[in-house]
């Protein structure tokens, strides 16, 4: 095997190396076998229809279609090929099977999950023996709303038979899938894919949340001071957009003032390498902190060399950020030594008013009022996208006003519901929130200017479920 891992791919060796410790035989595949596949996920839904599709015109072809999960629960398997079906029984590559590297070693869809990169691995590339009758390509598939692992396209076809357009054609089905889960999730807009940054945490940036007064928060920072003051190496996890970045920060500068902290977010899988070369070097660096934001975002291969380069001894110059504990890279959850979690915004309304004022003199460079009505209404709203979505309302209400009110307010910030609206619905709720929330406006007149009866306005408020406070 080490005479082998000298001719492969980088990101192929890293793989094997952790199939090695995870105890892959390299002889067979293990069967690991669940009775229940979800059928009813977005994902399913519209992967089957874009690989249905394609498989309809492949004729002959002895290519076998797959999606999987994002654990490697393969879902469904499209080939006309009978020996391909049944060859891919025989090594369990079938629906209801795992096949992570836990299971079946490198292959490629299991690289594809572990580094969230489109992989293509030949057929003397894999770590299992029967495998290596095949070449696999893979392509994971992002959640539209929420820039998650949803699952991955793969596609398996003979060692023998040209694969030079197998991961091509696998990057044009998850690319087609990914359109077709966004236009059925309403069209809404997709995360951007991380650009991967670097920058230096300033005490002035930190002033806002320092202010913060919901017991929630002030708990979740000073057990994220007491891990750091006891020298363990910290992971603070919690929703997108919640501050677990400032609550590292925070906990960091209150342990050691004096010290520079630069936070590093990762980029798309294809920069990961010059991304880690350029700020690795700071861990050596003396009165210097990294807080890697966004850690369960890394590829394998990256977690690996990331966590070879954390230096060991007592208060590790590192914390890492991320959704939970459980979406770490095993790799860099063995070295975590204290996880803290960050209460989404809904569940400390205390802290709104305090972050709008902040977000309003950050943009304006001087003090913004707030109406009464205004501060209730973002209070009472719920926040899907935590921190980060407030910074966005109140940047844009600060822009148009020096006193925010509630007509300078999103509309959704003053309406409730789950429902994704039509574009005509969202016109109609955004004039009905125009009308009423004018200054000094009434239900009759809201109801006069808009050309319809009272009765029909209280409908249309029920309808969207509107929030306007003071009515």
């Amino acid at each position: 095997m080490d005479r082998e891992l000298d001719v492969v791919p980088p990101r192929v060796r890293a793989s094997w190396v952790r199939s090695e410790r995870y105890g892959v035989s390299p002889e067979a595949v293990e069967p690991v076998f669940t009775g229940s596949v979800d059928t009813g996920s977005l994902f399913y839904r519209c992967a089957a229809e874009v690989l249905g599709a394609l498989h309809d015109t492949l004729g002959t072809e002895p290519v076998g279609l797959m999606m999987t999960d994002h654990e490697g629960l393969v879902l469904a398997r499209w080939s006309v090929d009978a020996d391909m079906n049944r060859s891919l029984d025989r090594v369990h590559l079938a629906p209801g099977f795992y096949f992570g590297e836990r299971t079946a070693g490198t292959n490629g869809l299991a690289l594809a999950l572990a580094d969230r990169s489109p992989s293509l691995v030949r057929s003397g590339e894999h770590f299992v023996a029967p495998l290596r009758r095949y070449t696999c390509a893979a392509v994971p598939v992002l959640d539209p709303r929420s820039g998650d692992l949803t699952g991955t396209i793969n596609m398996t076809t003979w060692s023998e038979e040209s694969s030079d357009l197998l991961l091509a054609l696998a990057q044009s089905a998850a690319g087609n899938t990914a359109a077709l889960m966004h236009a059925r999730a309403g069209g809404q807009v997709a995360r951007p894919l991380p650009r991967g940054e670097v920058f230096h945490v300033v005490a002035d940036r930190l002033a806002g949340t320092e202010a913060l007064v919901s017991r929630v928060w002030s708990r979740a920072v000073e057990e994220a001071r007491a891990a750091v003051r006891a020298g363990r190496l910290l992971t603070v996890v919690g929703e997108p957009g919640t501050g677990k970045t400032a609550v590292a920060a925070l906990a960091r500068q209150a342990v050691a003032r004096r010290e520079r902290v630069l936070v590093a977010r990762p980029p798309a899988s294809g920069e990961v390498e010059a991304w880690l070369a350029l700020w690795t070097p700071e861990l050596a660096a003396p009165d210097t902190c990294v807080v890697v934001a966004g850690a369960d975002a890394l590829p394998a291969w990256a977690a690996e060399q990331l966590a070879g380069a954390v230096p060991r001894g007592a208060a590790p110059p590192v914390v890492f950020t991320a959704s939970s504990f459980d979406a770490l890279p095993e790799r860099l959850g063995a070295v975590v030594g204290a996880v803290v979690e960050v209460p989404p915004l809904r569940h400390r309304p205390e802290d709104v008013e305090t972050l709008a004022r902040s977000f309003a003199r950050e943009h304006r460079h001087r003090d913004v009022q707030f109406t009464p009505r205004a501060l209730r209404a973002l209070a009472g709203y719920s926040w899907p996208e935590n921190v980060r979505e407030l910074r966005s309302v109140v940047r844009e209400a600060a822009g148009r006003t020096d006193v925010v009110d509630l007509a300078h307010l999103r509309p959704e910030v003053l309406a409730g519901g789950s429902r994704s609206l039509t574009r005509l619905e969202q016109l109609e709720r955004d004039e009905i929130l125009r009308c009423l929330t004018a200054p000094g406006a009434t239900a009759v007149q809201a109801a006069t200017e808009l050309g319809i009866s009272r009765a029909t306005l209280y409908r249309k408020i029920h309808q969207y479920d509107l929030r306007i406070p003071g009515r």
